[in-house]
């Protein structure tokens, strides 16, 4: 049987929609966060969002004009789509938190345990998206451990996306040595588009 090549082209199809289109789609009215229903989509599609503008932002600032053709190169696809689901994991862990450790302190909401069932439902919703089995196993066990540790009174303001920055980094498929250079404004990028979702979580929620 003929093994699939995959390319660039696919990956527009999908992944890159949202990188593509994220800047229209800050000019379409956003509504209000009101129910689990709400706040699971948000998570979802904001992690989502993270995870792939970073990631791509990142290889592209460091191929340049050879960007595209490097998704000709079947070992780069399998690092790049490695990477773009292991930090979307990590993603939506810190935005769960993040999201849940912010509405029981200035909610007094103390539904926590929404946060597991929510996390797990998203990780079993991606198994149709071919996001790998492996990591969806490991994402719950590190969730699991995050968990027991977690202060809620604090998490939210305590630098809560600094594993997902942290992630970025290990992840993306760009040489060691060029990493070490770029640390310093890796982990930023990422914080940086997490503020944007942290405002618009306050404009938005409803609970």
């Amino acid at each position: 049987m003929a093994k699939n090549k995959y390319t660039w082209k696919d990956l527009s199809l999908s992944d890159f929609k949202i990188y593509i289109f994220s800047l229209f789609k800050a000019f379409v009215p956003k509504k209000k966060i009101k129910n689990f229903y709400d706040l699971e989509e948000f998570v979802q599609t904001k992690s989502a969002w993270v995870s792939q503008v970073t990631l791509y932002g990142y290889l592209k600032t460091r191929m340049g004009t050879r960007y595209v053709l490097h998704f000709e190169n079947d070992e780069f696809m399998k690092s790049t789509n490695l990477a773009k689901w292991n930090i979307y994991s990590v993603a939506l862990q810190d935005l769960i938190f993040f999201i849940f450790s912010y509405l029981k302190t200035n909610f007094s909401f103390n539904e926590t345990d929404k946060a597991k069932e929510i996390f797990f439902k998203i990780l079993d919703d991606e198994v149709s998206n071919n996001m790998p089995l492996e990591i969806i196993d490991e994402a719950k066990k590190s969730f699991n451990e995050r968990l027991k540790k977690i202060n809620w009174e604090n998490y939210f303001n305590d630098i809560p996306f600094n594993p997902s920055a942290l992630s970025l980094y290990k992840w993306a498929p760009i040489a060691e040595e060029l990493k070490l250079l770029d640390r310093k404004i890796v982990l930023n990028s990422v914080i940086l588009k997490w503020d944007v979702i942290k405002k618009e979580f306050r404009e938005r929620i409803e609970f």
